[in-house]
């Protein structure tokens, strides 16, 4: 953990993709005081699978999911949903208004990651 999910609508070239993925989690690692070599981030391409509901006819959307460790302030979360979206924009070419951000908050203990011991502990905010 942390494991950000993003689905999009249309399809990118892979060197686009890893660019993203390595910028998503230098900005995650960053604000939210993560060790980076913890994040994993996962691009899902989905033509025509992803909408934003409305009065109207929906319309193509994206949506990044981030499963984090519990701990940060609602103010931390938006900071990096912020910048995370920036990114998104910046080398996907997606409008802001299109991308959802959405978090989902664990125990460390819920996630196992062999590369860092096994269980991850909870989060402090004296991490890096």
């Amino acid at each position: 953990m942390p494991y950000l999910q993003l689905e999009v609508n249309q399809q990118y070239p892979v060197a686009t993709k890893k660019l993203l993925a390595k910028r998503l989690g230098d900005i995650f690692s960053e604000i939210m005081q993560a060790d980076v070599n913890r994040v994993t981030v996962t691009i899902r391409e989905l033509d025509g699978g992803v909408w934003r509901c409305g009065d109207a006819d929906p319309n193509p959307s994206a949506l990044l999911m981030c499963d984090i460790r519990r701990g940060r302030t609602p103010e931390k979360r938006e900071e990096v949903a912020k910048k995370l979206i920036a990114a998104c924009v910046e080398i996907l070419g997606e409008g802001a208004d299109l991308l959802n951000v959405e978090f989902t908050q664990h125990a460390g203990d819920e996630m196992y990651h062999p590369t860092m011991g096994g269980l991850s502990d909870d989060w402090n905010p004296g991490e890096r």
